[in-house]
C-alpha cells in the first residue's frame, strides 16, 4: 500500500491556476443552471401552492429527512432542454433523492406541483422507476409525497402504454411489497385516475385535509355516468379514510403527514447489512479541493492517480500489475473506511515494457485483459467497484484487430456485466463507445452512475463523428471548402451538443452531476446506501474469450 498523488505545491503553478480557472467557470455555469431549475415552475406558482395551505415538494423534503443531515438529490437535470414547446418541464417535475429519516437512508420522490401541476411526462416516469430501482437494488424504503394532477394528456402516447411507461410504476409497487421494502405514500394534493394506483399500493397510505385522490374526477364522472358530485364528497381525506377506508392515517395538514411519515420509519425493523470491509474513516492526505487543478481544457493528458489520491482514504492506493495494461489503472483502496476496488481510465501517454508508445485513454489488449481480470478477483472478494471514465474507446487497426481486440473487450465487457458487486460510476471526462460500455456505463446496471461538468458520452468525440459523417455524406459529391467546413460545423456542434453532461442527465443516463469537490462524499454516501442490501449472490461468469 502506497502514499500516491503530488502535493500540489510541487505542480506547475501556471497549468495548475489555468485549469482551476477552466473548471471553475464549468462549476458557476452548472451551479446557475442548478439554482434555476430548483426553482420549479416560479415564484407565481410557488406562491399558489403556500396559498392552498400546502408546501412545495423541496420544502417537504426539508421537513421530512433528519435535521442537518445531507440529501442526496438525483435527476436534479431530469428533462432539462426537454418539451420546451409546452413551456419545459424542471427537473420533470418531480424532485427525487436519498435522505436520512430517523437515521435509515430512505429515497423520496415527491411530485412538485409548481410545474405543470405536477403532471407525469415520460421523464417524470423514468424518474420515479430509477427511484424505485435505486430503493430495490440497494433494499432501502420508499417515501412518495405524491400532488399530481396525473398524466400530461397531450403527451400521453408517451408516457401510457410501453414497458417502462407509467403502469410500470405500479408494477414496481406490487413487486417491492413483495420483495419486503417499505413503501409510504402521503398524498398531499391531488392524485387522479391511474396515479391512484400508487399510493394504494404502497404498505402505508396518507392522506392531509384538503387532498383527493379517485379514478375520475367530477368532470369526468358528470360526462361518464352522469352524476354531479364535488371532490371532496367524491374523494376527500375524510371519504378515503371513514368511508372507503382505503387511506390509512388522516392528517390535517403537510406538517403532521410528514411526521407520521417519520413516525412509521422510525419502527421498521433493522436488517442485516451487506458484509463489505468497513474500518474507520480517514481523509485524503491531498486535499479535495485541489480536484479543480487537475483536468486541462479541452481534457487533453494528465495523471488519473492525482484525481484517485483526492478521494480514497490517506492517499493509498494498492495498485493491481501497475505495469501492465498501463492505459488502465487498477487497484483497492478505502474510502469512507469502505474497501473498494477501482478502475480508472490513465489518460498520459505510457510506454509498455516493450517499447511500444500507447495513448492515453485508449483500451488495448492489455489494459482489457487486466482490467476483466480485476474485476472478477473483486467479485471474488466482494469487493464494490468504482468506475472513473475518461475512456476514448477500444485501440483501432490491423495491429490491434490481429491481436484480438474484440475478444479482449468482449472479456470485460463480460466481466462488468456479470459483476455482482455494487457498482459506483463517475464519468470524469470521455465515456465514447464501447469504451462506456466496458466502463460500466448506464446499459451496464451501475448502482449510482454520476458526471463531472468535464463529461462527454457519445458515441465517438465530435471531431472524429464530423469528419466521419462529413466524408461519408459528400461521398462521390463536387462541393465547395465551405460548405464542406459547414457541413463539418453543424455536425460537430449537434455532437458536441449531445454528449454534453446535461444532455445525458436530462435524460437519466446519469443521476446527477456532480461538483468534483463532491465526489468522494457522494461516493461514501452511494456505499452507505448500498451496505443496505445485505443479498450478493456468488459471482458466475459466462464463456470467456481467450
Amino acid at each position: 500500500m502506497a502514499v500516491i498523488g503530488t502535493p500540489a505545491a510541487k505542480w506547475n503553478q501556471e497549468k495548475y491556476k489555468k485549469n482551476s480557472a477552466f473548471m471553475e467557470k464549468l462549476i458557476t455555469d452548472l451551479k446557475s443552471d442548478e439554482e434555476k431549475i430548483k426553482s420549479g415552475g416560479g415564484q407565481k406558482n410557488i406562491d399558489r401552492q403556500h396559498d392552498k395551505n400546502r408546501l412545495t415538494a423541496r420544502e417537504r423534503i426539508v421537513k421530512l429527512i433528519d435535521p442537518g443531515t445531507y440529501f442526496m438529490e438525483l435527476g436534479l437535470f431530469a428533462a432539462y432542454g426537454m418539451y420546451e414547446e409546452f413551456g419545459g418541464c424542471p427537473s420533470a417535475a418531480c424532485v427525487s433523492g436519498v435522505g436520512m429519516v430517523h437515521g435509515k437512508e430512505t429515497v423520496i420522490v415527491a411530485h412538485d406541483a409548481t410545474v405543470k401541476a405536477g403532471a407525469h411526462f415520460e421523464m417524470t416516469v423514468k424518474k420515479t422507476l430509477r427511484g424505485q430501482e435505486i430503493a430495490m437494488k440497494n433494499n432501502l424504503p420508499i417515501v412518495y409525497l405524491v400532488d399530481s394532477a396525473g398524466v400530461f394528456l397531450p403527451l400521453q402516447d408517451q408516457v401510457f402504454p410501453d414497458e417502462n411507461h407509467f403502469g410500470r410504476i405500479f408494477y414496481n409497487n406490487a413487486r417491492m411489497s413483495a420483495m419486503g421494502i417499505t413503501q409510504v405514500a402521503a398524498v398531499m394534493g391531488p392524485c387522479v385516475a391511474g396515479g391512484a394506483y400508487l399510493p394504494v399500493m404502497c404498505d402505508k397510505f396518507i392522506m392531509v385535509e384538503g387532498s383527493s385522490l379517485f379514478l375520475a374526477g367530477p368532470a369526468l364522472v358528470k360526462a361518464a355516468i352522469g352524476q354531479v358530485i364535488d371532490a371532496e364528497t367524491l374523494g376527500g381525506a375524510s371519504t378515503h379514510n371513514a368511508i372507503s377506508g382505503t387511506a390509512d392515517y388522516h392528517e390535517s395538514n403537510d406538517d403532521a403527514a410528514l411526521q407520521r411519515i417519520r413516525e412509521i420509519l422510525s419502527k421498521i425493523q433493522h436488517r442485516p447489512s451487506a458484509p463489505f470491509n468497513v474500518v474507520e474513516s480517514a481523509e485524503p492526505f491531498h486535499a479535495i479541493e485541489e480536484l479543480i487543478g487537475i483536468l486541462p481544457e479541452g481534457l487533453g493528458q494528465y495523471d488519473m492517480r492525482e484525481i484517485i489520491a483526492r478521494i480514497i482514504d490517506r492517499s493509498e492506493f494498492d495498485e493491481y500489475k501497475t505495469t501492465y495494461g498501463k492505459t488502465i489503472i487498477t487497484g483497492t483502496a478505502r474510502i469512507g473506511g469502505y474497501a473498494i476496488g477501482i478502475v480508472a481510465n490513465q489518460k498520459t501517454v505510457q510506454r509498455t515494457a516493450k517499447g511500444e508508445m500507447q495513448m492515453g485513454g485508449v483500451m488495448y489488449n492489455e489494459a482489457a485483459d487486466k482490467a476483466a481480470r480485476f474485476v472478477m478477483n473483486c467479485n471474488q472478494d466482494g469487493i464494490p467497484l468504482l468506475f472513473m471514465h475518461d475512456v476514448n474507446g477500444f485501440m483501432v487497426g490491423r495491429d490491434a484487430e490481429h491481436a484480438g481486440i474484440a475478444k479482449d473487450g468482449a472479456k470485460l465487457v463480460n466481466a462488468v456485466a456479470n459483476s455482482v458487486v455494487p457498482k459506483i460510476t463517475i464519468v470524469i471526462g470521455g465515456s465514447y463507445g464501447a469504451g462506456n460500455y466496458a466502463m460500466c456505463g448506464k446499459a451496464y446496471d451501475p448502482r449510482f452512475i454520476f458526471a463531472w461538468p468535464t463529461a462527454n458520452i457519445s458515441v465517438m468525440g465530435g471531431n472524429q463523428a464530423a469528419s466521419t459523417i462529413t466524408e461519408i455524406r459528400l461521398a462521390g459529391k463536387q462541393v465547395s471548402d465551405e460548405e464542406k467546413k459547414k457541413l463539418y460545423e453543424d455536425i460537430r456542434s449537434n455532437y458536441e451538443k449531445q454528449g454534453n453532461p446535461r444532455y445525458a442527465a436530462a435524460r437519466l443516463w446519469v443521476d446527477a452531476i456532480i461538483h468534483p469537490a463532491e465526489t468522494r462524499k457522494i461516493i461514501i454516501r452511494c456505499l452507505d446506501a448500498a451496505r443496505n442490501n445485505p443479498n450478493i449472490p456468488p459471482p458466475t461468469f459466462g464463456v470467456l474469450q481467450v
